[in-house]
């Protein structure tokens, strides 16, 4: 089977699509690569020109247990069948992950006082794991910790994993397995003709949506709407009107990898009304961050950092961790999440629409994506959506940016066959050659230089590329069509 990546121009011909999922997020993603186990024709549009290239790639890039969601709800049992579903994915196909363990601290009495009633919301939310630490204990944990913390609760299966790959696996699959990636495709408009009652899967023009695209009209019969912060935009295209999201700024900074050795856990804050707070943690490449902050805009496009926003960090670094402080700043970045004013996820089917909606995924969309996607799968079938016997589908092996991991630099074996893996090209990040070559050959190539460097690490160093640039950027410029 050739695999159909799409970039520009208009969008090839052909039959209805049984289904279309809009957006490419890591749920939108996991989405397609659920769909493509069953015998379906399946597009995956995103108006970005990469895969992850919104929201998901600006995370703190946290596999959750979800032991602090609200009992009860979608989003507790969603991260939940999520967090087992991903870890093992992960293993499988080579995402870096590792289980560091979560500490949440508490800095007096009021702090301390909550954390008993958090341990006992994390087992009715079915993680029984948790524990209690005094003071003494945790500073035995976390040596470098500020001073003045009286005690935590421990969630030793908190983990670290790659925010990049994952998104990037599930849509390799998924095209592999036949689903059509459409990128640079906006969607401008819908019409939806009346449902047809049938199920015939011809694409009848009475049963289907037309979708007026940036590059095209393109026909389907049932829709996702995973679009993220334009999930309420989508909706309403479609004369759905149940929701408005409100992007929340998150800044973050990143820790060069000298501090890597300063924390061993992710430090997280007791959370408050006002949200989850600013944590540390290491991330699977070897930096430390620092954040996020949290700030509701009117703008979706708004990724900017700000000066306040990293006084506010560098703040909180400085008591939860006051040597971070005298380490070099790698980076900063801010992302958006989609907040819509309801605590919980708002999936819902439009039986009427022939669609699901996918809103208000907020940062724990990560560790639910593959829950998430067979709960839509679900919803789909519920209404009406006829799909077939599932097949397994052929595993996928994704290259390794994890520095608990063999890097390729370090592979006799690799260099051994092909001398390109021995030849660094990034030497903040020990990118070679030969992983820069396979990222421009892969089934879903970079659109960019910055999807180049969520593919291979590099130009994500200390220099964030100033050595390395011009040569990235002439092999990525070499690759092109």
């Amino acid at each position: 089977m050739t695999p159909t990546v799409t970039t520009s121009g208009d969008l090839p011909g052909g039959a209805t699509y049984d289904v279309t999922v809009i957006g490419g997020g890591v749920v939108g993603a996991a989405v397609a690569r659920e769909l493509a186990k069953y015998p379906l024709r399946t597009a995956l549009v995103e108006a970005r020109d990469d895969i992850g290239e919104g929201t998901s790639k600006a995370n703190t890039a946290i596999l959750h247990t979800g032991f602090d969601a609200v009992p009860g709800s979608l989003e507790a049992r969603l991260v939940r069948e999520g967090q087992r579903l991903l870890a093992g994915y992960a293993t499988g196909s080579g995402i870096p992950v590792e289980r560091v363990g979560a500490l949440l601290v508490a800095w007096d009495e009021e702090q301390r006082a909550l954390l008993p009633g958090l341990l006992a919301k994390a087992e009715r939310n079915g993680y029984h794991a948790g524990r209690l630490l005094g003071a003494e204990e945790l500073y035995g944990r976390e040596p470098r910790l500020g001073p003045g913390a009286l005690g935590a609760l421990e969630i030793p299966d908190e983990s670290i994993i790659c925010p990049w790959t994952t998104p990037l696996a599930y849509a390799t699959q998924a095209v592999r397995a036949g689903v059509h990636l459409h990128l640079g495709c906006r969607v401008l408009s819908i019409e939806s003709g009346p449902y047809s009652g049938s199920d015939t899967g011809s694409g009848a023009a009475g049963g289907r949506h037309t979708l007026t695209t940036s590059r095209g009209p393109l026909h389907t019969r049932y829709l996702v709407n995973a679009a993220g912060l334009y999930a309420d935009e989508i909706d309403r295209r479609m004369g759905l009107d149940t929701f408005t999201v409100t992007p929340r700024r998150g800044e973050l900074m990143v820790f060069d990898k000298l501090a890597r050795d300063l924390v061993r856990h992710i430090l997280l804050p007791v959370p408050t009304a006002a949200g989850k707070g600013v944590l540390v943690a290491p991330t699977v490449f070897g930096n430390v961050l620092l954040g996020p902050t949290s700030e509701e805009l009117d703008d979706k496009t708004d990724t900017d950092s700000s000066a306040d926003g990293l006084h506010f960090l560098q703040e909180k670094g400085r008591r939860i961790l006051p040597e971070l402080l005298d380490e070099e700043v790698t980076a900063v970045y801010a992302g958006l999440r989609a907040a819509t004013g309801q605590e919980d996820y708002r999936i819902q089917a439009h039986p009427d629409r022939r669609c699901v909606t996918v809103g208000g995924i907020r940062s724990t969309g990560l560790t639910a994506s593959m829950a998430i996607a067979a709960h839509v799968t679900g919803l789909l079938d519920g209404i009406g959506l006829d799909l077939g016997t599932p097949r397994e589908l052929p595993a996928v092996t994704m290259p390794n940016l994890g520095e608990a991991f063999p890097r390729p630099y370090l592979r006799a074996d690799l260099i051994g066959r092909d001398p390109a893996y021995g030849t660094i090209v990034c030497h903040c990040e020990r990118v070679t050659l030969g992983e820069i070559r396979d990222a421009l050959s892969a089934t879903v190539p970079p659109g960019s230089p910055d999807g180049l460097r969520r593919r291979t690490r590099a130009g994500g160093g200390r220099c964030q590329g100033f050595a390395c640039g011009p040569a990235v950027r002439a092999l990525f410029e070499g690759a092109r069509p």
